[in-house]
């Protein structure tokens, strides 16, 4: 007959070594998709700030050239923010794509020391 005790740290260890993994990965999502929402919100800021140079520049002009020399200025300043932040998204899913193909690595070292541990 065996008489082996229960030990609790043991299986709060396994159970946290089993699982360490998949709560790496939910962090890892969570920060990647917070800075892709901070992202976005940049974004549509721009949008609103060259809508609002729109607008205060249909007031503020007497002549149609005059709006269509502020929109074209309006215009090419929207373009030089967008360049930037098309540039800074390269950027960001570089930066994502590294810290997940490292964790993928991690995982799967993990997953051979587990199961050469266990033979």
């Amino acid at each position: 007959m065996n008489d082996k005790t229960f030990d609790p740290t043991t299986w709060t260890d396994a159970y946290r070594d089993t699982f360490a993994t998949v709560n790496k990965a939910q962090e890892q999502a969570f920060k990647a998709l917070e800075r892709f929402a901070r992202f976005q919100y940049a974004v549509a800021g721009d949008y609103l700030d060259a809508s609002i140079a729109h607008a205060q520049a249909a007031l503020a002009v007497k002549t149609p050239g005059e709006l269509l020399a502020k929109q074209t200025e309006v215009g090419t300043r929207l373009g030089e923010k967008l360049r930037s932040r098309v540039q800074e998204f390269a950027t960001l899913a570089t930066e994502v794509q590294g810290s997940m193909t490292s964790f993928a690595t991690e995982a799967a070292q993990r997953a051979t020391a587990t199961a050469k541990k266990a033979a």
